[in-house]
């Protein structure tokens, strides 16, 4: 059964092969961008139905304006501030906050908006594209916004999926790996690689896991 699916930060990188791939899959994808150009732009470039939307995760008006009827999968991808160039000793907490705004907190009022729409669905799946930067288990100096903002995302996911268990809603956490997009840089694995991950989790059955942290479907240490 096609399903609508909603990607947040689609129009480049790991979030716009994930779109391409669901729309060739027979999905409706609803591609967001918080530049509408882009997004049309982005839309342009792939066949199936894709609706181009602007939104800015971390704007509470523009997630308050997301209009939709229907909703399966929410994939939370957008993402920022990947800041190699900062340690959390001299770190500039102005670029921390802005990665919570997005990473976190938009990520989060995003679910809140769509979460009757899931609940709907009988069959939602909520997608959070995180990174093993967000690993206890192995971090350790550098990129403190974005490493703390991806913590922070899977312990939103934890919470999430505990909650939405019995709305039958799996929520789980995705590493992608070292991808060459345009926040990973040249060197990392082909871009379809990362989506491969993603999608593994939004096409999980509904007895599949929940509240888990993955990468190419096998468990990452929280």
């Amino acid at each position: 059964m096609s399903r609508t699916c909603l990607v947040t930060g689609a129009n480049r990188g790991i979030g716009l092969e994930v779109a391409r791939e669901l729309a060739a899959a027979g999905d409706t994808v609803i591609l967001t961008a918080r530049d509408l150009r882009k997004a049309e732009k982005a839309v342009a470039g792939i066949r199936g139905d894709v609706v181009p939307v602007r939104l800015d995760v971390s704007d509470a008006e523009s997630v308050a304006r997301l209009s939709l009827d229907r909703l399966d999968v929410l994939v939370n991808n957008a993402a920022i501030h990947y800041d190699t160039w900062q340690l959390a000793a001299e770190a500039d907490l102005g670029v921390v906050r802005e990665a919570l705004e997005t990473n976190v907190l938009g990520a989060w009022q995003v679910t809140l908006a769509v979460l009757p729409l899931l609940r709907a669905s009988g069959h939602g799946r909520v997608v959070n594209v995180s990174s093993e930067a967000g690993s206890l288990a192995s971090m350790g100096a550098g990129t403190p916004a974005y490493a703390m903002s991806k913590a922070a995302l899977n312990a939103l996911t934890r919470m999430l999926a505990a909650e939405l268990r019995g709305d039958r809603i799996l929520v789980n956490s995705v590493c992608p790996g070292w991808v060459a997009t345009d926040m990973g840089g040249p060197g990392g694995a082909p871009v379809a690689e990362g989506a491969a991950s993603v999608l593994w989790a939004v096409n999980l059955p509904d007895n599949g896991p929940t509240g888990g942290f993955f990468r190419h479907g096998r468990p990452v240490p929280w």
